[in-house]
């Protein structure tokens, strides 16, 4: 019974919380990156990028995730992309929250385009978000960082590993997590 009445919390969580965060845009969420210090630099060399403006994501000791997002080329839209995201570990809450990941090159695009893509163990992103945090990101790994709001990057970079940079900004919710996940995701050109 105990179970069922967190069920219930947490899905009422997401929906009392979820509404503004679910408001964000394409071009809020593009803002919004471009004026986070760090990731705004990223705009200027990268070849391209998928934007997610809005994830859902959910959690009681099992996790879920999904947005939906496009992909582009420069400043071209090129596709459309969707996230999907398991998680299993000690977690609950729920969250919203958005996510940029940069290709550094046209052969980091063709691996992300070239059908369902998996973000590993070994996949991090550099948090943009307001006080401290610290993370088991992705793939089970940690990250950490501190900022001063929306517009303030971390300051340390996590670069790009394997042609892409990741960044997130939280946009809205509470989670604690300690867990183990995977984002997958799917592309399907214009």
């Amino acid at each position: 019974m105990s179970k069922v009445i967190k069920l219930v919390f947490l899905v009422s969580f997401l929906c009392v919380g979820g509404p503004a965060a679910w408001a964000n845009s394409y071009s809020d969420a593009i803002k919004a990156f471009s004026n986070a210090g760090e990731s705004g630099r990223y705009f200027k060399t990268a070849y391209g990028y998928a934007l997610f403006p809005t994830i859902g994501k959910g959690a009681f000791i099992v996790g879920g995730a999904y947005g939906e997002g496009k992909v582009f080329v420069g400043s071209k839209h090129v596709g459309n992309s969707t996230l999907s995201q398991v998680s299993f570990g000690a977690q609950w809450g729920g969250q919203a929250y958005s996510q940029i990941i940069f290709f550094e090159h046209e052969q980091a695009f063709k691996d992300f385009t070239s059908g369902n893509f998996e973000l590993s163990a070994t996949a991090s992103a550099v948090a943009i978000t307001a006080g401290a945090s610290a993370e088991a990101n992705t793939g089970g790994g940690t990250a950490a960082g501190i900022s001063g709001g929306r517009n303030d990057a971390a300051t340390v970079s996590g670069g790009y590993r394997k042609g892409m940079a990741i960044f997130t900004i939280a946009t809205g919710g509470l989670m604690f997590e300690v867990a183990v996940a995977g984002q997958k995701f799917s592309y399907t050109p214009l």
